[in-house]
């Protein structure tokens, strides 16, 4: 399903209590049947935990936009299924919002509807990318000299993906979080205390 341009994911995760796994899974369907009929419903993917592993489960809503998550929050179907969930879990749920680039980026601690300035995180990938193009790029093209070009670029981009992904974005991101979500102006803050409580 291809999602607008301002579409927004959020991710919640949960630990179930032991014994409650059958209750917690109907509480689950009821709650996606429920939220389908919401106005920018995108869908929902849940992913449950291993076989006497954690008993967490990871819920990933998608919804058109942020207001149609904020009109989510606000209606008695989630205050419903918070009241009805509650004996079967062990704490409020952890829940993150994403769209688009900030996938890459991880928010500072303390934020809980994560709001990042797009331009600087276009700012941050153009540097981190040309950094790794021209180191990588030319330490593929030294060793593979012989390999044809199709096969060195594929190596350079994958080198680079994996780089970026669990090496230098992870930490970038954490050294420059506050950079990258900027504190909204105080007057322009909308009251978001309660999110964390969302399974959805």
């Amino acid at each position: 399903m291809s999602e607008a341009p301002g579409a927004v994911t959020v991710v919640a995760t949960r630990k179930v209590k032991a014994g409650h796994e059958s209750a917690y899974e109907a509480w689950l369907g009821r709650l996606i049947h429920e939220a389908s009929a919401l106005p920018g419903y995108l869908g929902t993917n849940i992913v449950r935990p291993a076989a006497g592993g954690s008993r967490e489960y990871t819920s990933v809503f998608r919804f058109a936009s942020i207001e149609h998550l904020r009109a989510f929050e606000e209606s008695e179907l989630r205050r419903r299924a918070l009241a009805e969930v509650a004996p079967h879990v062990e704490a409020d749920a952890v829940w993150r919002k994403l769209t688009g680039l900030e996938l890459w980026f991880t928010p500072p601690p303390g934020t809980v509807v994560p709001q990042p300035s797009r331009l600087r995180m276009a700012l941050l990938l153009i540097a981190v990318v040309y950094g790794l193009v021209l180191s990588i790029g030319q330490l593929v093209a030294l060793v593979l000299s012989s390999a044809p070009f199709q096969l060195r670029l594929l190596v350079t981009i994958t080198l680079e993906v994996f780089l970026m992904t669990y090496a230098v974005m992870p930490r970038l991101t954490r050294w420059l979080a506050r950079w990258i979500y900027p504190a909204p102006p105080k007057a322009a803050a909308r009251p978001y205390t309660n999110v964390t409580v969302a399974e959805s």
